[in-house]
């Protein structure tokens, strides 16, 4: 097959779903691209990709896309439509959910002039993350179901997601599958901690949604009885703000902002993996950690119930200090009882989470989904560049 994966924010764990996906799916002989868009990036971005470039028949392109609606929308669907219509395309793959819309619209457009283009969309959280009831929750579930029309296929990385998919946008339409992200074996090398490694360890944007400002919260509740240290790694939006709270919390002293780096870097530099997330969909770091061997706090929230199903990890209340700091304390208190529940979890993820596995069950879904034509309004046609 000839695909190409199309996302906004090459960061994060949608990020390297789509490398994995991407380069597993080159490595059995299909002709795979990338678009991506080129107004968020981290300094791993670059790098990640050129590993990748070799791999991609068709190659890596980038073009603007901003997060939020705007104005910019209507150059990047019709840029989106002319690069797909380049390549002779089987499938177009949108993730999240700008990249979702993206995908799907280019397809409606080929259709429009007569191509079969499979449309296929995992939303890994994107919309279905904003507060329900907010103007752009109700601006993007609103695409979302208009958009359902021109879907293929939905994959969801967890039944968490398929549930709330179903739940905000409708149980009718595409045809829909879940298929959770996989890693690869050399994600299942131990990590060992350096000497001077601090308590804990979060890996993540630094955006609101993640909880670092609780895991900030917590560590200042605990250090007039233990002063627990963090390390911090990732960058985003939140990270200046997230700075200036650790200072005024008086953390500057045993808590350390890394910047972005590789995980498997990044699991040597703490003991412990804090994943203090409000909202998640199924999230790689979770997988990595624990694939890694790294004791694990989390909270509640999206498909990590899924990933610990089955094994003595607890998971905590999200945006809970109190939750948090009794945790930290709970699990500093004893890292060897910590490390053998975090060994029961290595073995799960292992026997149950593969690149291999996820790989399979896309293709079988790219092949099995039926193709299905709509008729939309004139404006859509139009906006693609094509006579209404």
């Amino acid at each position: 097959m000839r695909i190409l994966h199309c996302l906004r924010a090459p960061v994060g764990g949608l990020f390297r779903h789509v490398l994995d996906l991407a380069e597993e799916q080159a490595n059995r002989g299909h002709d795979v691209g990338i678009l991506s868009g080129n107004t968020a990036e981290d300094r791993l971005t670059a790098g990640r990709f050129a590993a990748l470039a070799p791999k991609l028949t068709l190659g890596i392109s980038r073009i603007p896309m901003k997060r939020m609606p705007g104005l910019g929308d209507f150059a990047a669907v019709h840029a989106a439509f002319r690069h797909a219509g380049s390549l002779d395309l089987d499938v177009v793959h949108g993730h999240g959910a700008k990249g979702g819309a993206y995908a799907r619209l280019a397809c409606y457009g080929l259709s429009v002039t007569g191509r079969d283009v499979k449309s296929f969309y995992t939303p890994h959280g994107g919309s279905l993350n904003f507060k329900p009831g907010t103007l752009e929750s109700r601006v993007f579930l609103s695409v979302e179901r208009s958009l359902d029309a021109m879907t293929t296929g939905l994959i969801f990385e967890s039944q968490y997601a398929a549930d709330k998919y179903a739940a905000h946008v409708g149980t009718q339409g595409a045809p829909r599958r879940v298929i959770p992200n996989g890693l690869g074996s050399r994600d299942f090398e131990r990590a060992a901690a350096l000497p001077n490694a601090t308590d804990v360890l979060f890996i993540g944007e630094l955006r609101q949604i993640k909880g670092v400002d609780i895991l900030l919260k917590a560590i200042a509740k605990l250090k007039p009885s233990r002063a627990v240290t963090a390390t911090i790694v990732g960058s985003g939006p939140d990270s200046e703000a997230l700075r200036s709270l650790a200072s005024s919390l008086g953390l500057d002293d045993i808590v350390h902002f890394a910047g972005a780096m590789p995980a498997r870097e990044a699991f040597k530099l703490g003991r412990v993996m804090v994943v203090p997330s409000l909202a998640e969909s199924f999230p790689y770091v979770v997988l990595e950690a624990s694939a890694a061997g790294l004791p694990l706090i989390a909270t509640n929230v999206g498909g990590i119930p899924e990933i610990v199903a089955g094994t003595d990890t607890g998971l905590i209340e999200p945006g809970s200090v109190d939750a948090l700091a009794i945790a930290l304390t709970d699990t500093l208190g004893d890292l060897d009882a910590a490390a053998e529940r975090a060994s029961r979890v290595r073995a799960k993820v292992e026997q149950t989470f593969t690149v291999a596995a996820m790989t399979d069950a896309v293709l079988d879904f790219y092949e099995e989904a039926s193709f299905r034509r709509t008729r939309l309004p004139l404006r859509i046609p139009k906006l693609l560049g094509q006579r209404g």
